[in-house]
């Protein structure tokens, strides 16, 4: 089992860490299924939710990464579904939805985390590259929602949470125009349905993170960028008035708030956890002319 340090965060040097607010046996009964659940802020997510009672559907990619976060969760004793899953893939997210009925019976709070995107000028990123990160953050996003919204419906009761990213908004996505552009679509997709869902039980919110210290934005944004880890932390700092990157705990925290019975009258909205990067001015990170 992950340690509690790893679990709950490492930026905070009181003792309350993000993911101890909420009271024991909050989920207990609740199904979670979770997208993009084997690293970053979807692991996070998940074993939240196990440390609060919940019974797990882990999706993503990589069952590696999968059983790592499903043997995580089990030590706290709820049961866990280990769903292998490209969401770009319809008949995959299909198989998702009838095997997480199949074992659960139900679904109480789906949380599309899964995503991704890599920087580059808008006239250096191909057909190709568009294609594949629109297909994934917008289009494979709309299909999970499509296939778990009725039956959700049908019970009537039930949260949605789409985690985007502070590029949704007005000010662009300087670094990453594919992914902004298909993130924004996400975010009017979630203010669309939010009418639509709330007339039968079901709240539809989205997180818009900024930047989060995990294995994922090193990777697939600053390694791409050629910063090293201790770079990376530095222009991290930078970009956000409170001097640091998010961490996954805070962020897994405000998907479990917005799951909880507290947030029941929070629907269409979208809540940026950025540390004030969005107010500070996006960050840009390439030559000024560069097209």
């Amino acid at each position: 089992m992950a340690d509690d340090a790893h679990l709950e965060g490492t930026h905070h040097s009181t003792d309350a860490q993000p993911l101890d607010v909420f009271a024991p046996g909050l989920f207990r009964g609740r199904v979670a299924l979770v997208t993009g659940a084997g690293t970053g802020i979807g692991r996070m997510t998940a074993l939240g939710f196990a440390r609060y009672g919940a019974d797990l559907v882990l999706a993503g990619r990589t069952a590696e990464t999968l059983e790592a976060t499903a043997t995580d969760a089990r030590a706290h004793g709820g049961q866990v579904l280990v769903a292998p899953t490209d969401i770009r893939k319809p008949e995959q997210v299909d198989a998702l939805r009838d095997a997480a009925y199949a074992t659960f019976g139900h679904v109480d709070f789906l949380v599309n985390n899964a995503g991704g995107q890599f920087p580059a000028p808008p006239s250096q990123i191909s057909d190709n590259g568009w294609r594949a990160v629109v297909d994934l953050n917008l289009n494979g996003t709309w299909t999970v929602i499509n296939r778990f919204m009725g039956p959700m419906s049908e019970a009537g009761t039930g949260t949605i949470v789409n985690v985007v990213h502070v590029y949704s908004f007005d000010q662009g996505a300087p670094a990453f125009a594919h992914s902004g552009a298909a993130r924004a679509g996400v975010l009017n997709l979630t203010r669309t349905l939010a009418p639509y869902l709330g007339r039968h039980g079901v709240t539809i919110n989205a997180l818009a993170p900024g930047v989060v210290d995990t294995a994922g934005v090193k990777a697939n944004e600053a390694e791409a960028l050629g910063l090293d880890e201790a770079a990376g932390r530095d222009q991290a700092a930078a970009m956000a008035p409170v001097g640091r990157a998010g961490d996954a705990s805070e962020m897994a925290a405000i998907i479990l708030f917005l799951c909880s019975p507290a947030a029941r009258f929070v629907n269409g909205a979208a809540i940026v956890a950025d540390g004030g990067e969005l107010v500070n001015g996006l960050w840009n990170p390439f030559p000024p002319g560069t097209l």
